[in-house]
């Protein structure tokens, strides 16, 4: 037997011998069992949860970079000719081009942005941010325009108004419906400024994904944004779309250069970055917890396999009597062992894929049964609970649980396989 190779045959056929036994000869015992559902339902957490963290963040990342600039380019200010702060660009439509022939820069869309009050005709009212954009350049913000989830006809978009569909309950309006917008700062006077309040046809509403930017967004034609904000001849930004938004910082310096030296940009990862990095903080603290509940599943596979070896301490003393040595002895208990850590992972593999590919069914199952709504899309600024399976997480939670379970398991083999075999046989 010593010149056998290690997991030979008749080690896996004693291994399944041990592990088919009843009870009452000395077979799996409760502990086992145990051990083996516990592993299932913290891999199956694991997978969950990553899968959960992971589609959030992406989520969250698609909704933020098809509704907003990449990249804000807006004046740090200068003296005219009377010595006033002007801020804003005047030869935009240069800028602009400047900016659009960058390699790598899809998109570069002059704008005016201002905070306005709005009040639809019955008793809805709500600030909103609003941001003038030529026809044209709207189309192209992929969660606002062409294809987005929106209803309405865009075309008509020059002859009214673009809100979101938040904005649009919370007024109570839709397609059709006229809405007065109020500015602070709107009609210069010898006295200063009075509010400005003009009516306008509520044209398109808009679904983004994102809760706060459908609560308080309204788009504006270009040149009846700048009439109605007094910036006329003038822009108070570029909006800059690029391809590889998550290597932004490559293109600040030839943004610069283009835009002018009274130009300061802000880009998407100043504005989410930091939640972005907690997101990422976040994600390692639950890898962390929740490999502990996996540690704490596969440690019940020692009490199992100890209760085994004890229960099968005269096979033991035979099988070393006849021949086999201490290496085949630890390798039939090992199978055991890792017998239950396989099983026990690849039903929570199983079972996590699963809940993570149906989770939207699972979700409604949930509302359906306590009769509310686990997701509150206003604290969480995505409508719905998203997974989203990568490999790289399922082969993470794989790993970690065969190797902690493998691991485990060598120390109660090892107890089995140093058994005097004179001292398993002496009261038999």
């Amino acid at each position: 037997m010593a010149s056998t190779r290690p997991f030979s045959r008749f080690e896996f056929m004693i291994a399944w011998r041990y592990l088919r036994a009843k009870r009452a000869e000395g077979g799996v015992s409760v502990m086992t069992w145990i051990s083996l559902i516990g592993i299932t339902l913290a891999v199956f957490a694991l997978i969950v949860t990553l899968a959960v963290r992971s589609g959030f963040r992406t989520e969250l990342v698609s909704t933020f970079l098809g509704s907003n600039a990449h990249v804000t380019v807006y004046s740090a200010g200068h003296l005219d000719a009377s010595g006033q702060m002007v801020k804003g660009f005047a030869d935009y439509d240069a800028v602009a081009a400047k900016l659009a022939a960058i390699p790598g820069v899809i998109e570069a869309a002059p704008q005016i942005k201002g905070q306005v009050m709005v009040t639809a005709i019955g008793d809805g009212s709500s600030g909103s941010e609003v941001f003038g954009l030529r026809l044209a350049d709207l189309r192209r913000i992929p969660r606002i325009g062409d294809g987005a989830d929106a209803y309405g006809n865009l075309d008509d978009f020059d002859s009214g108004i673009a809100i979101g569909s938040g904005l649009a309950r919370t007024l109570g309006v839709t397609v059709g419906d006229k809405v007065r917008v109020i500015s602070p700062s709107g009609v210069k006077s010898p006295m200063g400024f009075s509010p400005r309040i003009n009516a306008y046809s509520v044209v398109y509403i808009f679904t983004s994904g994102n809760y706060l930017i459908d609560q308080s967004r309204m788009y504006m034609p270009f040149a009846e944004a700048q009439s109605y904000f007094n910036r006329e001849n003038l822009v108070d930004e570029f909006a800059v779309m690029v391809k590889d938004p998550e290597a932004i910082d490559a293109y600040r310096d030839q943004v610069m250069a283009a835009a002018g030296q009274d130009a300061l940009l802000w880009t998407w990862m100043d504005s989410a970055g930091s939640y972005l990095n907690a997101l990422k903080i976040e994600d390692n603290v639950m890898f962390l917890i929740m490999s502990i509940l996996v540690l704490i599943s596969t440690l019940n596979i020692i009490s199992g396999l100890i209760m085994l070896v004890k229960n099968k301490g005269r096979d033991i003393g035979i099988l070393r009597t006849m021949g086999l040595t201490e290496g085949a002895i630890l390798r039939i208990f090992f199978i055991c062992g890792a017998f239950t850590g396989v099983v026990g992972t690849l039903l929570g593999v199983v079972i996590g894929c699963l809940f993570a590919t149906y989770i939207d069914d699972v979700v409604a199952l949930i509302n359906l049964v306590t009769g509310g709504d686990v997701w509150d899309p206003s604290i969480r600024g995505i409508y719905a609970l998203p997974a989203e399976l990568k490999l790289r997480d399922v082969a993470s939670a794989m790993a970690l649980s065969l190797g902690l379970s493998f691991i485990v398991t060598i120390f109660p083999a090892r107890r089995a396989a140093r058994m005097n075999p004179v001292e398993a046989l002496r009261y038999e």
